[in-house]
């Protein structure tokens, strides 16, 4: 018998335990509701394997495990079928090897092959390395999702199982990948409905960009544990008891808070981990064999748990009426508890349960037979159309403007006949009546909130019941573009805008056009984003209108031009620029390098370490950005500007968050290196009850507290309450932290938080 080698050994051991991995994505798919296709599937595995075959991922694990995994997450855990099984294991055939996606559609049909031609489609941009047309990127994938949702499905599945093994990354890669993850992907998983996996990937990214509060907080949990179960099955008990004895079979369950939304908590009402008191829920799931009697149960549930708790009176949330946008049916109530703490219960039936944590997908277990995937999510798609209709937005608006329609909150309002429309929070009178009709919109001139009469951009809220009061004298005004929350109503009142001012437009467009030729500059959509913040406009047509009118002067506009698009002479002067980066104050050492790409030119970069902030002999190597003001102590990211310096922004800057889902490619791996010598701006808000001698105390204070120059003191008091603003010089976030605390000791203050 021959002896084997160590390397065949470990490469049979590998085919078994990717064979293993494989049975184990077909196994769960035998158990779910779906038709039967497992030839089909097998032969995906088998050629995806093949094509796959001696590749491996960046933690050195066989490249064709990736699939699997994605294959898996699609199938188990977002309850797709055999179709989406098998893109989701040739999803990267096409991008990564020699096979086209004619040699997907001759082995497995037209459906697996537009699936997998949609996935490398979105590949570039926000998915991938480069992230240069940015808006055009977003569109494909939103046209993608308009052609068939399951791509953006298994892209979900694709991107959870690159955030689950994220570690193997290079830190900057983590910081592009967890930034857009958190800005895209999360709240996109929660508009699907896939709850369980937008707090996964939430959490995932947030134990990226801030490691250090993750460990704090999970280890603060996880020493909190058996108080919180004892407090938690004491609150249950009579509960279950009474439920038991009026014959309901259910199920009771504890459930925690995700450590990234207790973060949230505390970043937003600045308090401490021990102030968070609703750390945890109960949800009731009940067995209920005819949907039809779930809405009778859930409110026997509820009227049972109120005769043994204080119900909270505004806190009563019925989503089975009315369901959810993203088709989530549940009925929420507060009570408090014995320990004087307000306790959250969800009351779910397990049908409703299934489709809360699996989203829209879990409609198909409830389908007699098989399941059919394409036609279960239309309704939700009439969104984004109203978006690929909105006319040339630029990069970033285009951004704001999908996560404005497609990841808000809701709210639902009522006609006066009754009828419920849902619409994104802060949506306002206006935008209601463009949802109506677009010529409701364009003739607006106010509504009746609740038989109130009120302007039209007044903000709606739950529950409203709104009229709307129209005008045939009225036209359409562009100022109303500043209070519209909806797609469809920007769209409509651009197109309606549009049509007036079309002869300035098509006289702006050739004499822009003209300009650039004669410069040689070429037309884009960063380019535009510049110019529409260079003028403080919102659009193209602005832009062009400005320039018909004479109040934009083309040949003012053409250094900010050649600046944006980088014309080949600069070439030598921007890769100096970026080698600058790795070291400022000196040559650069022989370090190991990596390639950047900056638009058509290649500059190698050093994107394996940390960028170090530093300050030497009165020059620093960054800049502060103004909109978030970042001290050393908070975590912090750099971003690389056109001109080769480094802005700096704090994590949780909604700036930043922007800019990382937008340029991941410019973002830097950033931290401080602290010098006492520096001084950091930094503001503090106040608000107490006012008294005699208050001021004197605060200043007082501040002036006693080490390593703080007072820069600026406002306050303000209207009857016994004042509001007070601080502005001062610090060495990092201790001395903040320090200066808060002790202005909460003072007696009449009741906040004191950092800004």
């Amino acid at each position: 018998m021959t002896q084997q080698t160590p390397t065949t050994i470990d490469i049979q051991e590998e085919d078994r335990m990717i064979e293993a991995e494989f049975q184990d994505v077909l196994h769960g798919y035998l158990n779910s509701n779906h038709r039967k296709k497992v030839e089909i599937i097998e032969r995906a595995f088998r050629f995806a394997k093949s094509a796959h075959a001696g590749v491996r991922r960046r933690s050195g694990e066989p490249y064709i495990l990736h699939p699997i995994a994605v294959a898996r997450i699609a199938s188990q855990e977002i309850g797709l079928g055999s179709t989406s099984i098998c893109a989701a294991l040739l999803h990267d055939v096409v991008e990564d090897t020699d096979y086209t996606v004619e040699d997907i559609r001759s082995n497995f049909g037209d459906k697996i092959a537009q699936l997998v031609e949609g996935l490398t489609k979105i590949s570039g941009g926000i998915f991938g390395e480069h992230a240069s047309a940015q808006a055009e990127n977003f569109r494909k994938l939103l046209l993608t999702m308009n052609d068939d949702i399951r791509v953006v499905l298994i892209k979900m599945a694709d991107r959870l199982h690159n955030m689950r093994t994220l570690g193997s990354m290079a830190p900057n890669k983590q910081y592009k990948i967890a930034g857009e993850t958190l800005y895209i992907y999360a709240p996109l998983a929660h508009r699907l409905g896939l709850f369980a996996i937008k707090t996964e990937l939430e959490d995932l990214s947030f134990k990226y960009e801030h490691p250090t509060a993750y460990q704090n907080i999970a280890e603060q949990i996880e020493a909190t544990e058996r108080k919180r179960r004892m407090i938690y099955e004491d609150f249950a008990a009579p509960i279950n008891a009474k439920l038991t004895e009026l014959g309901i079979k259910f199920q009771a369950k504890y459930r925690l808070k995700s450590v990234y939304s207790i973060w949230r908590k505390m970043e937003t009402k600045k308090i401490p981990f021990e102030e968070v008191y609703d750390l945890y829920a109960m949800r009731i799931i009940f067995k209920s064999p005819d949907p039809a009697h779930e809405k009778e149960l859930s409110w026997r549930i509820y009227s049972a748990i109120t005769d043994i708790y204080k119900l909270h009176p505004d806190r009563t949330r019925d989503w089975i009426s009315v369901p959810k946008a993203n088709g989530y049916q549940a009925l929420h109530l507060t009570v408090m508890g014995a320990d004087g703490n307000w306790v959250e219960i969800q009351i779910r039936s397990e049908r409703m349960d299934d489709i809360a944590e699996r989203g829209f997908a879990a409609h198909w277990k409830y389908k007699d037979g098989e399941g059919d995937e394409e036609t279960e999510l239309s309704q939700w798609l009439e969104t984004i159309k109203d978006i690929l209709e909105s006319p040339e937005p630029s990069a970033l608006d285009f951004l704001d403007t999908v996560k404005l329609n497609l990841f808000a909150n809701e709210i639902v309002v009522f006609t006066p006949k009754g009828e419920p429309i849902t619409l994104p929070a802060k949506a306002t009178v206006l935008d209601l009546a463009f949802t109506l009709h677009s010529q409701l919109g364009t003739h607006c001139i106010a509504g009746k909130v609740n038989h109130k009469l009120v302007a039209l951009s007044t903000p709606l809220e739950s529950g409203d019941q709104v009229e709307i009061i129209t005008s045939q004298a009225q036209q359409p005004q562009p100022e109303w573009l500043n209070f519209l929350a909806t797609a469809k109503a920007r769209t409509s009142l651009r197109q309606a805008l549009r049509r007036d001012r079309q002869p300035l437009i098509d006289r702006g467009r050739t004499m822009f056009e003209e300009a650039c030729l004669k410069a040689g500059i070429e037309e884009n959509n960063e380019l535009f984003t510049k110019l529409m913040g260079r003028y403080h406009v919102n659009s193209r047509e602005d832009v062009y209108v400005g320039i018909a009118n004479g109040e934009i002067d083309p040949a003012e506009t053409f250094e900010s031009i050649r600046k944006a698009t980088k014309p080949a002479g600069a070439a030598a002067q921007t890769s100096a620029l970026f080698k600058k980066l790795l070291n400022p104050f000196g040559p650069a050492k022989k370090k190991p390098m990596d390639k950047w790409k900056a638009d058509d030119e290649e500059v190698a970069i050093n994107v394996k370490e940390t960028y170090i902030l530093r300050t030497k002999d009165g020059k620093e190597n960054y800049r502060l950005a103004e909109c978030c003001n970042p001290i050393p102590g908070d975590d912090v990211m750099g971003f690389i500007e056109d001109d080769g310096t480094v802005t700096v922004h704090s994590l949780t800057c909604p700036r930043a968050a922007l800019l990382k889902a937008t340029y991941g490619h410019r973002i830097l791996m950033t931290r401080w290196e602290q010098r006492a010598e520096t001084r950091f701006k930094a503001e503090v808000q106040l608000e107490g009850i006012d008294r005699r001698g208050i001021l004197q105390e605060i200043s007082a204070v501040v002036s006693g507290v080490p390593n703080i120059d007072l820069r600026e003191f406002a306050i303000e008091a209207t009857n016994e309450v004042f509001n007070g603003h601080l502005v001062v010089k610090v060495s990092d976030t201790a001395a903040v932290d320090t200066l808060c605390a002790k202005l909460k000791k003072i007696n009449g203050v009741t906040a004191a938080t950092r800004i």
